[in-house]
């Protein structure tokens, strides 16, 4: 078993590259499945979530040639089947692209049941409605989703409720559909955007993502033979201004959309820390003093990231007064307080509330990641703690963030990863 053991107590200093965005890159992955061709796709995080689903297209048939650490291409002229292997798709949630890439190539999808963090219910009824609305028939059994399709159709769909989810895959389903495609009430954060793009380089005609309605113009062929560059992380960018104000130290992060943590940007401001906008693309964010005590209300974008609520909740469980963290996203997403409250947090969890007395500073202790980005707050709490930390699970990590202890270690955290 492997495990972080961190000693804490440690201000962050000095710079960090962010990597390409793990939600653009297991959206595009997929996408590729409509391409008869060859294209190539530059910035790709390094993480295992992109590890299987290189996996998965070559199980179905595609050819994927690393050109170096962050550059793949893939050939998918060859695909050859569109059953995805179910013991690797039931690995991680993005999974279910595999149904809308596979549906709009060949009218026909199997892929397990996606799996991924444990958030609570996470249902794919919109993605349905979705692919039933542009002609599909979809069968949910034994452990897998079936959907087939004779001709998919344009037509208008109008999602009951914001999902990243369902706006990707219904996009890809009708990417090559045969007439207009307009879907409605649908989720706006800036991977949808980059998948967009990446499908309009590669001869699609999407229009309107990053608002409330986007328009897709069914086209013959997607013709490849193409370059196509990931946007920057805007969670991993997150994730470390967070850490930069909670161990009270001095970080410019590289590599980054400025625009895309405007969210973050001001919250980071209102509990007292300092935040400077170098040239859009790399951010300083540096804090002298113990934050102030604020309340967040996580919501789809451009509101405040869900993703980056647990690490925000390590800076306000440290925070001069009492803080409240709204959950409006995902009904467990407050698994982590219980992890921090052994490291002497004061932290009291209900549904989707949680109130955070802040307290003076955090003890290390051994603690488990029970999902993603709670591994993430986990490490940020080693580092601020006095003592030791050895943080477990971290396969929920790896999942989505490139070398992570070996960024933490670069701007002075004392971390190592270890065999147990």
């Amino acid at each position: 078993m492997e495990k972080l053991v961190i000693n804490g107590k440690t201000p962050l200093k000095g710079d960090v590259t962010i990597s390409g965005a793990k939600n653009a890159a297991v959206a595009i992955l997929p996408a590729t499945l409509l391409i008869d061709g060859i294209c190539t796709i530059d910035n790709v995080p390094n993480i295992s979530d992109v590890k299987i689903y290189c996996d998965i297209l070559q199980d179905l048939g595609a050819k994927i040639t690393w050109n170096n650490e962050h550059e793949i291409t893939v050939d998918t002229r060859n695909i050859n089947s569109y059953n995805s292997p179910l013991e690797k798709t039931s690995k991680f949630r993005a999974s279910y692209y595999l149904i809308g890439s596979l549906l709009g190539r060949f009218g026909h999808a199997q892929v397990g049941m996606p799996g991924g963090c444990n958030l609570g219910a996470r249902p794919i009824d919109q993605h349905i409605k979705g692919f039933e609305a542009l002609g599909a028939k979809v069968d949910v059994s034994q452990g897998k989703i079936t959907a087939t399709a004779e001709d998919l159709i344009g037509t208008s769909v109008y999602l009951d409720m914001v999902s990243v989810g369902a706006t990707i895959n219904v996009m890809l389903a009708a990417v090559l559909a045969e007439g207009t495609t307009i879907i409605d009430n649908v989720a706006k954060e800036p991977h949808i955007v980059d998948v967009a793009n990446f499908l309009n380089t590669m001869g699609a005609d999407i229009r309107g993502a990053g608002t409330d309605v986007i328009k897709i113009n069914g086209v013959k062929k997607l013709h490849g033979n193409a370059t196509y560059s990931i946007v920057p992380d805007q969670i991993e960018a997150g994730t470390f201004m967070l850490a930069a104000v909670a161990t009270k130290g001095d970080v410019t992060i590289r590599n980054c959309i400025t625009k895309h943590l405007e969210p973050i940007i001001a919250k980071i401001i209102e509990m007292g820390a300092e935040v400077d906008d170098i040239d859009g693309d790399n951010i300083r964010v540096w804090c002298t003093k113990r934050p102030k005590k604020i309340n967040i209300k996580t919501l789809p974008y451009p509101g405040f990231p869900t993703d980056l609520q647990p690490q925000m909740g390590v800076i306000l469980s440290m925070a001069d007064g009492t803080s409240i963290i709204n959950e409006s996203i995902w009904e467990s997403r407050f698994q982590y307080t219980e992890e921090l409250n052994k490291m002497g947090a004061k932290i009291s969890a209900h549904g989707k509330t949680a109130v955070f007395d802040g307290v003076e500073g955090l003890v290390g202790a051994p603690v488990y990641a029970s999902d993603l980005r709670a591994g993430a707050a986990l490490i940020i709490a080693g580092i601020c703690a006095e003592g030791t930390t050895e943080v477990y699970n971290l396969s929920h990590i790896d999942r989505g963030y490139e070398n992570i202890e070996e960024k933490f270690k670069k701007l002075g955290a004392n971390i190592e990863r270890v065999v147990e």
